[in-house]
This record gives C-alpha cells, structure tokens and sequence, in this order.
C-alpha cells in the first residue's frame, strides 16, 4: 500500500539514500578549520597543562592559606606538610587540610592560648594606635626640652 504509488516510493528511496552520498562540498574551503586545529593544539599542548599545573599548586597550599587567616599556632607545621604533600602526590593533604581546620586544644593546654603569637601582636598595635592619647598628654607636635629651660605649656 504505502509503495503502490510509484512516486512516493521514488520518494522515500531518495530520503533514506541521499544521506549515504558522499559529500564533497566545504563550507570554508578547509583553510579556516586548519587554523582552528593549530591554536586548539597550542591551547590543549601548552596552556592546558601549565593551568594545570597552577590549579594543583592553589589547591596544595590552601590549608596554608586558611591557617594564616585563623592565626593556628601550628602554621608552619602546615606549611611544611602542604610542601610535603607536594612531594607526595597529594597523599597527606588531607592531613592538613584537617590540620588547619582543627582548633588547638592540647595547645591551649600548653601554652594558655589558641592563636599564634602574631596575632596578638597584630591585635596590641591596633588597640595603641585607637587608643585615645592619655589625658594632659600634648596632641601637637612635641617640643624638646633641655635641662635648665622650663617647658612651655
């Protein structure tokens, strides 16, 4: 029934046949394409690899970074075991990624507190500089005085 009409046949023939054809037409001539292959090799050959590279590096020295920014006691520890971990194919980041994120309790045991030293003397010099100056104390410029001279006030 479907093939009784011989144009409709004729029809479907060509439809199922013309995609088997071999093609010889380029959209571009070929030239455009070979452009597009050589930089996508340099891209793929060289910057892919040196992204890489980067992104690896970023990720091994994270748990350093977050150290530093929560003040841990054990900063440089973490920073010995991330370049470690470097050498070890990333096998003991997780360590310190742990490490960092850990508070240090049996360190506050110690040594009384929980913080590296130089946040405190991070937090010292901001409270001298906010600190208002104490009272009688000159706010200009201070004037020298010499023996035998009274100060003028």
């Amino acid at each position: 029934m479907f093939l009784a009409n011989p144009r409709r046949g004729l029809i479907v023939i060509s439809a199922i046949a013309t995609p088997l054809l071999p093609v010889t037409g380029h959209a571009a001539g070929g030239h455009l394409e070979d452009a597009i292959a050589d930089v996508l090799v340099w891209v793929v050959l060289v910057f892919v690899p040196i992204l890489a590279i980067w992104i690896f590096w970023k990720l091994h020295v994270l748990p350093e970074v977050i150290a530093e920014k929560r003040h841990h006691p054990q900063a440089e520890a973490i920073k010995s075991l991330c370049l470690l971990s470097l050498a070890f194919g990333g096998m003991l980041w997780p360590f310190a990624w742990l490490w960092a994120h850990t508070k240090p309790i049996g360190y506050r045991l110690a040594y009384g507190h929980d913080k590296h030293e130089d946040f405190y003397q991070e937090m010292n010099a901001k409270e001298e500089e906010e600190a208002p100056p104490p009272p009688g104390s000159a706010t200009g410029p201070q004037q020298e005085v010499r023996p035998g001279s009274e100060a003028v006030g």
